[in-house]
């Protein structure tokens, strides 16, 4: 039983940090899967690309805590995967404008993820106030009578 809430956790977790990538790209009018030219790279579109995804990251950790590094990875993903498709098949691209080509679009992918994992473990930081394997009784504040009769107190 106790599964289900760190499941819900975890589910508030995805869908917040893509929704927080999607309203990013929304709020700064940028489609990473269109490609203008040169005049695409601009500075919205840098931080569209790298720190929507860390603060998305950052909040994919704070929400689900410990292991939270590794669920961040999934809402750029998401959220990329989505946008390409629906550019691809639902919607025109914009005159002067074309579908960003396959390579380069996977690998700027990559580089939103990774950028999502370093506000994941931010977030991890800021909700656990450690970083790498502690033993349990620092991390976490047990109820006395939860404790093993050999653990000391």
């Amino acid at each position: 039983m106790r599964l289900y809430p760190r499941l819900a956790r975890g589910t508030l977790a995805l869908v917040s940090g893509c929704a927080i990538i999607y309203l990013g790209d929304r709020m700064l009018g940028v489609d990473l899967e269109l490609f203008w030219g040169l005049e695409t790279f601009n500075l919205l579109w840098f931080l569209d690309l790298f720190v929507v995804p860390l603060i998305a990251g950052l909040a994919v950790g704070a929400i689900f805590g410990l292991g939270g590094k590794w669920l961040c990875y999934f809402p750029p993903l998401i959220v990329r995967l989505f946008s390409y498709y629906h550019f691809m098949y639902f919607s025109s691209v914009p005159d002067g404008a074309s579908l960003m080509p396959m390579g380069w679009w996977g690998f700027f992918v990559i580089l939103a993820v990774e950028s999502a994992a370093f506000g994941g473990v931010g977030g991890e930081i800021m909700i656990k106030k450690t970083y790498g394997r502690l033993p349990r009784s620092i991390v976490y504040k047990d109820k006395d009578e939860d404790r093993h009769p050999e653990q000391p107190k």
